[in-house]
């Protein structure tokens, strides 16, 4: 059975109106990047039975991964090898229990491909995850469209649900994010719409907006003030350390009072060399070994640039960075190359796998499912797609549907 498909292309007619109700009832704003729509006029295909595989495989692996950030967490003398910030590393230096910030609202994303040896994850995005409005308003918009399916869990639906439980009906909920950035303000807004819906107050904040105050976040501007009761952060952690004055910013990593969704500790398994410190750790992780390529530093990769090896940033997002020689554009990968040599402990090497393509008529699309765990539980898939055997800045969202019976 072929457990993983692809739609035909929506008539123009119904793609525009889909497109439309996705700017303006989705906050889905940057919907275009150059000459291209970000957004696939065909969805992914998935088998329930598929889908079913891949939750039970994305929930083992986020239990797995959050029993070894507490054991990283404790573990100083593995911070270094991880490609963390020095900041970050200073914060979680001599790390006790009574320091650990008090997380709520866990949400993860697991990259999976589908490729010619079944199934391969190629890293969690454990810090600050994106593809919420395209796994959730999108994808119900173009189940809608196409008959004989069913749209996923909706993850901002079950992120929002999550909050709700770990605060109260009128709690505040502080959203942090980078506010210069269009893409990152839309996906607040867009969550912001679900915490409101469930009774919920909302505040759109910058990091520097908050000072910490006895392990307790306070919100210190001249548009509001007040102590929020949960915080949902969409500014990436290794970021936090350029604020400087550690008022803005050490309570996200150590001591934090105020529950956060996510806390900092979660960039200990964002890092692409996550899996450089497997062998030193107590915590099985028997999921992750079975399902992540054989991933090393660059120094003890053989025939690096052979085309065999994926070249990641250790804290890289949405693909920027990655490189593969033969597929990259030719300035990328010299790039890359000198990056690798002046600081090889910034970057990672995993051993290429081939994804299988799927077919749009005519068109070959490779694919790559990222499936969202919210504490723990399945909460949603997000596609993506490239013309190219690289997801990255390039690629294209794509809602993911599932069928029932063989996509054959």
């Amino acid at each position: 059975m072929k457990p993983l498909g692809a739609g035909s292309l929506l008539p123009e007619e119904v793609w525009q109106a889909v497109r439309l109700q996705t700017i303006f009832g989705c906050c889905k704003w940057d919907v275009q990047s150059e000459d291209q729509c970000v957004l696939a006029r065909f969805p992914l295909q998935l088998a329930q039975s598929e889908w079913r595989r891949l939750a039970n495989r994305a929930e083992a692996l986020s239990t797995e991964a959050l029993a070894a950030e507490q054991e990283i967490m404790h573990r100083e003398e593995l911070h270094g090898r991880l490609g963390l910030p020095r900041g970050v590393r200073k914060a979680l230096r001599h790390f006790e229990e009574p320091d650990r910030c008090m997380g709520a609202a866990r949400v993860m994303r697991f990259d999976f491909h589908f490729t010619d040896q079944g199934w391969r994850v190629s890293e969690v995005n454990a810090d600050v995850p994106g593809g919420f409005i395209e796994a959730s308003g999108f994808t119900e918009l173009m189940s809608a469209a196409y008959g004989m399916t069913t749209a996923p869990p909706n993850p901002a639906q079950a992120y929002a649900e999550a909050v709700f439980n770990a605060t109260h009906p009128g709690a505040l909920v502080g959203l942090v994010h980078a506010t210069g950035y269009t893409d990152d303000r839309q996906v607040m807004e867009y969550i912001s719409s679900e915490i409101r819906a469930r009774g919920m107050k909302t505040c759109m904040l910058s990091p520097a907006h908050l000072q910490w105050r006895t392990g307790r976040a306070q919100i210190t501007c001249n548009f509001a003030t007040g102590w929020p009761d949960l915080l949902v952060r969409f500014f990436p952690a290794d970021w936090l350390p350029n604020l400087g004055d550690r008022n803005f910013w050490w309570g996200y990593f150590r001591g934090g009072q105020t529950p956060m969704s996510n806390p900092g500790s979660a960039l200990l398994i964002q890092t692409k060399r996550f899996p450089l410190v497997w062998d030193d750790l107590a915590t099985p992780l028997p999921t992750w070994r079975a399902l992540m390529p054989e991933t090393r530093c660059p120094g003890e990769a053989s025939d690096l640039w052979s085309g065999d090896w994926v070249l990641k940033p250790a804290l890289g997002r949405v693909g920027e960075g990655v490189t593969i020689p033969g597929v990259s554009r030719v300035e990328q990968l010299a790039h890359v190359k000198l990056d690798v040599r002046l600081h090889p402990s910034a970057w990672v090497a995993q051993r290429r796998f081939q994804v299988i393509p799927v077919n749009v008529e005519g068109q070959q699309y490779y694919p790559c499912l990222g499936i969202f765990t919210v504490d723990g539980r399945a909460a949603g898939a997000y596609g993506r797609v490239a013309k190219k055997r690289l997801i990255d800045g390039d690629a294209q969202d794509a809602a993911v549907l599932l069928c029932e019976g063989d996509l054959s």
